[in-house]
């Protein structure tokens, strides 16, 4: 009976371990997050909303994108287009000359904007860096923690900037984001989802946004601050008159 019993004891423990639930990684936890969010349908879409005034359109097809924004000003009928060529600006439909500033910094607004619109989904490019952190509790509710840096190649023009994602551990939904950025003086940004609806098939969401109160917090201490009332709201990110086809 002894004999029987050292054998079994050992068999035991491997059942236990063979039991444990594995934590993914950081990779498996964006990945979900996309996965959630729309997967593959990004790839494949066209998706036009209104921001603050302008008409914004993202064009994918595979590799291939081409982002939009169409707006009036002084200067006439504005056309702002990014695509895998390059960025143009028409007025009036005439395409016009840009100094290399000039250009760089459209086209880096429009970016912005599509880029904070489509996420978690740009999450999946090589430049990606992302990394574990300790899961959090928000509100309540469980978290997995990440935060993204970037490669220089292929990083862009803030591949110095540093994100942390708030991915629900149930849901995998992409509730929460932070970033430090250092352009236009640097700063840091809060930002709380809602209105999170599913249109042709992909979750977009509306967000809060918020800044410190303290300017030298850590932006991975900003979830903490945010449950302490330690944020300032800045401003709501609202897209409106959103639409999602296939491509």
């Amino acid at each position: 009976m002894k004999k029987s019993l050292k054998f079994l004891f050992p068999v035991i423990i491997l059942l236990l371990a063979g039991c444990a639930k594995t934590e993914p990684d950081a990779r498996q936890i964006v990945d979900a997050a996309i996965a959630a969010h729309g997967g593959d349908g990004y790839a494949n879409a066209t998706i036009d909303f209104d921001f603050r005034g302008r008409h914004y359109q993202s064009v994918r097809n595979g590799g291939e994108f081409r982002y939009s924004r169409a707006f009036a000003d002084s200067t006439g009928e504005v056309l702002d287009v990014l695509d895998n060529s390059g960025f143009t600006r028409s007025v009036n439909g005439e395409i016009i000359a840009l100094s290399a500033t000039d250009s760089s910094r459209f086209a880096n607004a429009l970016n912005s904007v599509i880029y904070f619109a489509l996420l978690p989904f740009p999450l999946q490019d090589a430049a990606v860096q992302p990394k574990k952190l300790a899961d959090e509790t928000i509100n309540e509710q469980p978290y997995h923690t990440i935060e993204v840096t970037f490669q220089q190649s292929g990083g862009g023009k803030d591949f110095e900037d540093v994100f942390i994602y708030w991915f629900h551990r149930e849901r995998n939904t992409m509730d929460y984001l932070a970033y430090k950025f250092y352009t236009d003086g640097g700063g840091i940004r809060f930002r709380e989802a809602f209105n999170s609806r599913v249109v042709g098939g992909i979750r977009i969401a509306d967000f809060h946004n918020f800044k410190p109160q303290d300017p030298d917090l850590p932006v991975q201490e900003t979830a903490a601050a945010f449950q302490k009332n330690e944020l300032t709201k800045l401003s709501e990110i609202v897209l409106e008159n959103l639409s999602v086809s296939k491509n």
